[in-house]
C-alpha cells in the first residue's frame, strides 16, 4: 500500500529494476515485473483504506472467509475484508495475535508470484514474540503442514521456524524481543520483505537519491549481504544481494 503510485514506481523502478502494467484491479493498482515476470502489487490505496504505508505479504487461500473465521477464532483480527474484485479473486487484511499484518488471497495465483520462485522476492521474515507459537496460528491458518497437494512444510532449525515450497526456503519466523510502541515500528512484530537486487551499494544510492533512508547497517553472512530501508512513504524493506564464490558460483537461499 502506498499513498502515490507515480513516486512508488519511480522509487523500485531506479532500485530494484522493475517495470509496472496496469492491474485488473482498477487504476489505483499497478503490477511491478523485472523481465516481465510479475514480482510484486502496488496499490495507491494507503490514505483511502486508513492504513499504513507498508509492504504486506499475501498467502494464497482456497475460502477466504474460511481463513478469516479461522484467523478470529484464534484471536487474530480481520481488518478490512473480505472484499470482492471485479476483476476476480476475494481479499482481507488481517493481523495475527501479536499484530503482525498479513493478507488472504482467493482467486487465480500464477507459479510466478510466489516468494523464492526466480525474480520474486527473496523471502518473507516474521519477527515476532514466539516463532513457535505464531507458526502454530500460522499453520492452522494457511494450512501449512497438512500433507495437502502444494502445501508449505515447516521445520525448526536452530531457534526459527523455517518455511519451505517443494524444498525451497520461502519464510522465516523468529523469536525476540519486540515493542508495541508506534515509535519503534522496526521493532514491532511483522512481516518483512527481502528484495534481490545483483548489487547491493548501487541499489542502496539509489534509494538515497530518491528520498529512501537506511535503517540499518550493510549486514552478511556466508551466503548474503543485506540491509534493511525505508522508501519515500516510510514502508520497510530490506535489500539482499549474494556472495559471489570463486569459480563463478554464487550463494543463495
Amino acid at each position: 500500500m502506498a499513498r502515490d503510485l507515480g513516486t512508488s514506481q519511480r522509487f523500485y523502478g531506479a532500485v530494484v529494476g522493475w517495470r509496472f502494467r496496469p492491474a485488473r484491479l482498477g487504476e489505483a493498482f499497478s503490477v511491478a515485473e523485472l523481465d516481465g515476470v510479475p514480482v510484486a502489487g502496488i496499490g495507491a490505496l494507503a490514505a483511502d483504506l486508513a492504513v499504513a504505508v507498508a509492504w504486506t505479504p499475501y498467502f494464497a487461500v482456497d475460502d477466504a472467509d474460511v481463513a478469516a473465521d479461522r484467523i478470529r477464532e484464534r484471536s487474530g483480527t480481520i481488518a478490512v475484508g473480505p472484499v470482492s474484485f471485479e476483476s476476480g479473486g476475494r481479499a482481507a487484511l488481517a493481523a495475527d495475535r501479536d499484530g503482525a499484518v498479513f493478507g488472504i488471497w482467493e482467486g487465480q495465483v500464477s507459479d510466478s508470484w510466489r516468494v523464492g520462485a526466480g525474480h520474486a522476492p527473496a523471502w518473507l521474515e516474521l519477527r515476532t514474540r514466539d516463532a513457535f507459537e505464531s507458526a502454530i496460528f500460522y499453520g492452522e491458518v494457511l494450512e501449512w503442514a497438512t500433507g495437502r497437494p502444494g502445501c508449505c512444510e515447516v521445520s525448526y532449525e536452530e531457534d526459527r521456524v523455517v518455511l519451505r515450497q517443494g524444498g525451497e526456503p520461502v519464510a522465516r519466523l523468529d523469536s525476540g524481543p519486540v515493542e508495541t510502541a508506534s515509535y519503534a515500528p522496526y521493532s514491532r512484530p511483522r512481516w518483512h520483505v527481502h528484495f534481490r537486487v545483483p548489487a547491493l551499494e548501487p541499489a542502496v544510492q539509489a534509494a538515497l537519491d530518491l528520498g529512501g533512508r537506511t535503517v540499518s547497517a550493510i549486514q552478511s553472512s556466508d551466503t548474503d549481504r543485506w540491509v534493511a530501508l525505508r522508501d519515500p512513504d516510510g514502508a520497510l524493506f530490506t535489500l539482499t544481494t549474494p556472495i559471489s564464490r570463486v569459480g563463478g558460483g554464487s550463494g543463495s537461499r
